[in-house]
């Protein structure tokens, strides 16, 4: 009988013999890759953790001992542990299983987190907490390698060596975040003494010891495990006992020979620890050891061949975006590239192949990647930052403070506004038309195709002030492409259909819907003009305030918060014009955290498709349109 079906809670796996953990673990790889082959996923980082995950429900009483998952993309393993076994295809789906830690699905699960660097500090106030309510549980937070480029890890880190308190931070070492790691910290952690004069003593010493006859080949043996030993001790260790931790490792994280007596061991231990983990991600999966970075979080595959099940006709706004970039940067040498650990995600692969001295990944670090963009500027540069929507949330004060106050010409290519599917509440982009367009100097856009996307980011490197484009995820619409891409003039929207009883104002992919239910709207009778704003800010007064008095009623829509946003900019306009006796109604998503689910099922969901807008529209029309009964 399966090992793991007969596990429905961490007591269960706490009665088995060490000695049948690595067939659970195989189980588990099994069902993780059988499951995220169907619906897609965080592949490769989970199954790099599975032993990981095993020993310490093993040797912790969870729940009642908390573990503080950082990211927490990692916890598949976690959830099948944790009695969620046949829920678990539903994973990342909607109304199923969270894809990331949700305190709210279970007991097991400490403290939601979509983004990396979190879990540091939450362990942290965890242990504050414990020690303020004078309780005895262990607290223990498993970070990535990644997270340590991340701010918010060290000033953790640096709290908690202050503190002295008893807790463990798992530093799940695998040499990448999404992309390769980069940076100083990187490269301490993956340090190996091999300057000329320790390279020299160590082969001079060998060819000595080789000399001795019996005894000359075991302490040549010794002497290089002792070598090995002092590097683990002095090397990566030395920054952490610096900041207050107890050091140890870095031990297998695969074997559970080195895991379970070192976790045991460690839960013992008076003051912080911070046990480093040596992990392989994708193990267990040859297509995923292969290519970790695609199987970070990848669509639907084929389980014998790790090819994607579907490939998108059309090519990604993400591509467009970088391609027009691209083109761009060959002719301008001012133009740079800025990521924080997203080349992949977000295109850039392209722009670094072509230009790799202009190409700046600064890992996990969204704040200094701003902050480093506005220096460049400053200096003349035209420094582009492709980064998700909610990523730039981290760095909304250096937004501000660093490029706004100052004027700079800084590029936010924000991807993945709106509804980004599968991962839910904390990386769907719905604020970032909220967040950006109340920053005085800042200019913001959003194109309604890729077509109209290949002429913002040329109007934004043309644009000698702070400047962001905002476009989804996924497959363009596969529009005409005008061969050259051109400047846009600065704030100014179209007008794509005239109509007398209903203008639909719509920004970004909202707008090819509006017209579509426009079109509807003819059919029945309600004349709909359609405008395409384009700018969220500088929004086109003089269109609006044209469209506004032709019309009887007026619908906006967008697909971001309705809060703070394009509906929001419109209704300020209209009462700074004072003409707020045109009925207005705000189409968007609402005052909430969205689920998780398919982006057109979201769409469909929240009205944001041709069929919801037309439904809004009809309502809005008919509420005008009912005559004035005078009493």
């Amino acid at each position: 009988m399966s090992i793991l079906k007969r596990i429905e809670s961490p007591a269960d796996l706490r009665k088995l013999s060490p000695e049948q953990f690595p067939r659970l673990c195989e189980e588990i790889r099994e069902q993780i890759v059988s499951v995220i082959s169907n619906v897609g996923g965080h592949l490769a980082s989970n199954l790099g953790v599975v032993e990981l995950t095993v020993a310490l429900h093993y040797v912790l009483h969870t729940p009642d001992d908390l573990i503080v998952w950082d990211t927490s993309n990692q916890t598949y393993a976690h959830k099948l542990l944790t009695g969620r076994q046949e829920q678990f295809p539903t994973i990342r789906q909607f109304e199923g299983l969270s894809g990331f830690c949700k305190r709210e699905e279970s007991r097991y699960d400490t403290f939601d987190a979509g983004h990396a660097g979190t879990g540091v500090s939450a362990a942290t106030g965890f242990v504050e907490a414990r020690e303020q309510r004078q309780q005895s549980h262990k607290v223990v937070c498993v970070v990535g390698d990644g997270a340590l480029t991340a701010g918010l890890t060290l000033e953790g880190l640096q709290h908690a060596g202050a503190f002295q308190k008893d807790m463990v931070v798992i530093l799940n070492d695998n040499q990448m975040s999404i992309s390769q790691n980069v940076g100083a910290i990187s490269a301490y952690l993956n340090r190996l003494i091999t300057g000329e004069f320790c390279t020299r003593i160590q082969k001079e010493t060998n060819q000595i010891l080789g000399l001795v006859p019996h005894i000359g080949e075991p302490v040549k043996k010794i002497a290089n495990r002792a070598q090995e030993l002092a590097k683990g001790l002095v090397l990566p260790g030395l920054l952490f006992e610096e900041l207050g931790f107890r050091y140890v490792g870095p031990i297998d994280g695969h074997k559970f020979a080195h895991l379970l007596p070192t976790l045991q061991n460690v839960l013992t231990l008076n003051g912080p620890t911070l046990l480093h983990v040596v992990t392989k991600k994708g193990l267990g999966y040859e297509p995923a050891m292969k290519n970790p970075v695609w199987f970070h979080a990848s669509a639907p595959f084929d389980v014998k061949t790790g090819a994607p099940k579907q490939r998108a006709k059309c090519p990604s706004y993400s591509s467009v975006a970088i391609e027009t970039l691209l083109r761009l940067a060959k002719d301008d040498p001012r133009i740079v590239a800025i990521t924080a650990a997203m080349c992949e995600g977000t295109g850039l692969t392209a722009f670094k192949d072509a230009f790799p001295d202009r190409l700046y990944d600064v890992g996990i670090a969204e704040q200094h990647a701003v902050t480093f963009a506005a220096g460049m500027a400053a200096q003349g540069m035209r420094p582009v930052i492709p980064i998700y929507s909610t990523f730039l949330q981290r760095a909304y004060d250096q937004v501000i403070h660093d490029v706004a106050t100052q004027n700079l010409p800084v590029t936010f290519c924000i991807d993945r506004g709106g509804l980004v599917a599968e991962d839910g509440a904390t990386h769907h982009g719905a604020f970032d038309l909220a967040y950006l367009r109340h920053i005085p100097n800042m200019v913001v856009m959003a194109p309604a195709d890729e077509n109209e996307l290949q002429h913002m980011v040329k109007s934004c490197i043309s644009c000698n002030r702070p400047v962001a484009v905002r476009y989804p995820r996924g497959a363009s619409l596969g529009v005409d492409m005008d061969p050259v891409p051109e400047v846009l003039p600065l704030g100014k929207g179209v007008l794509l259909r005239e109509g007398t009883d209903i203008a639909l104002v719509a920004v970004g992919v909202m707008v090819h819907k509006a017209v579509e239910a426009a079109e509807r709207l003819e059919q029945e009778g309600i004349s709909a003009a359609v405008m395409n704003a384009r700018f969220v800010k500088p929004l086109d007064g003089e269109l609006l305030g044209d469209v506004a008095r032709h019309v009887k009623c007026l619908l906006t829509i967008e697909e971001s918060s309705v809060m703070g946003g394009f509906g929001s900019a419109v209704l300020e306009w209209l009462s700074e014009e004072e003409m707020m006796h045109v009925p207005t109604k705000c189409v968007g998503l609402p005052d909430r955290f969205i689920e998780q689910g398919p982006q057109e099922l979201l769409r469909e969901h929240y009205s944001l498709t041709a069929d919801g807008i037309y439904q809004h529209a009809k309502r809005l029309f008919a509420q005008v349109s009912v005559p004035t009964v005078l009493t």
